[in-house]
């Protein structure tokens, strides 16, 4: 019997954190995810930080669920969510921040135009948000939301993007970061998903998002900060012991996601 699909779909992150900023939503948005806004206490955070490792499938985190042990550890919360079809990376990416499904925000196949409709990132600009996105050049994240008021910090390997958005969570500039690593999926494609060289970049993601957590809760101390781990689709193996994904099968539509949600400490 096929495994159901998880209920709430990567949609809902743009309605959830505009609703943990105390921003409205759109009408045709998805609606926020009830658990994070549960988790959330009624506080508006003032800062968020979304770490997107792509590729990352639930049934990963089912099978080696040690390996994200560290990532549970620096979270509030995990969940299975749903991704959406074709399960690819601009498609995926573009319905997580426009909370919209491809036929609205217009991207339904492997393409990377710059998106024309309302995102995350639009309505935070609107409501007076400084925003940055740091992600490795020629993918998805650094070319389908373009053309904003915003800043773009694009590089060559991860390693620099990982150090960049370091630098940036302490320096506490703007209000959301989003942050892209596409390693683990470039990994997969021409060594499968369960080879020992996508398992240890699939190591080196949760190890960044660690990092990433220890630098919010050393740099935002006087901030409410809503963090997450949120790939974009799944993976499965073909023919050759290659990875892939883009179908509509449990592997590649269910993915896991870490959230948390760091409240602010107020000296006395």
């Amino acid at each position: 019997m096929d495994k159901a699909y998880p209920d709430i779909c990567l949609t809902s992150l743009k309605a959830t954190i505009l609703e943990l900023f105390g921003l409205e939503k759109s009408a045709d948005d998805d609606n926020a995810n009830p658990e994070i806004i549960k988790l959330g206490k009624g506080n508006t955070i003032e800062r968020a930080v979304i770490y997107n490792p792509d590729a990352v499938a639930f049934w990963l985190y089912e099978k080696y669920n040690k390996k994200f042990i560290p990532a549970e550890k620096s979270s509030d919360i995990s969940m299975p969510l749903r991704s959406v079809m074709p399960s690819v990376t601009p498609v995926c990416f573009a319905s997580m921040y426009t909370g919209v499904l491809p036929e609205k925000h217009g991207i339904t196949k492997y393409m990377k135009p710059v998106l024309s409709c309302e995102t995350l990132f639009d309505r935070m600009l609107a409501a007076g948000k400084k925003c940055a996105i740091v992600s490795t050049a020629g993918d998805s994240i650094s070319k389908i939301f373009l053309e904003r008021d915003m800043d773009y910090y694009i590089y060559p390997t991860e390693w620099q993007v990982n150090r960049k958005a370091l630098k940036l969570i302490k320096e506490n500039k703007y209000h959301l970061i989003v942050i892209y690593n596409g390693n683990f999926d470039a990994t997969m494609h021409h060594h499968g998903p369960e080879a020992k060289k996508s398992l240890k970049v699939l190591d080196k993601n949760i190890k960044v998002y660690s990092k990433i957590v220890a630098r919010i809760r050393e740099c935002y101390k006087k901030y409410n900060v809503f963090y997450g781990f949120c790939p974009d689709h799944g993976c499965h193996e073909i023919d050759g012991k290659a990875g892939s994904h883009g179908l509509d099968c449990y592997e590649d539509m269910a993915i896991i996601h870490f959230y948390g949600i760091k409240e602010a400490f107020h000296e006395r």
